[in-house]
């Protein structure tokens, strides 16, 4: 049982081999992605936020 859990990557990683993995773990590896996005856009949006604030303090 614990060398599944070793066996299993953590992460996914671009260009990984997906032929073996099953229809469930996919799906997992979707919901894994989906929640980057939603994490990568929050921290962008955040980064716009800051540049406006800046650019608001320092308008002539």
């Amino acid at each position: 049982m614990d060398e599944d859990i070793n066996s299993k990557p953590r992460a996914h990683e671009v260009g990984m081999v997906i032929d073996t993995m099953s229809v469930e773990e996919l799906t997992e590896r979707i919901a894994l992605l989906e929640a980057e996005i939603l994490r990568l856009r929050a921290a962008i949006d955040a980064r716009g936020q800051t540049l406006q604030a800046a650019k608001s303090i320092f308008k002539f």
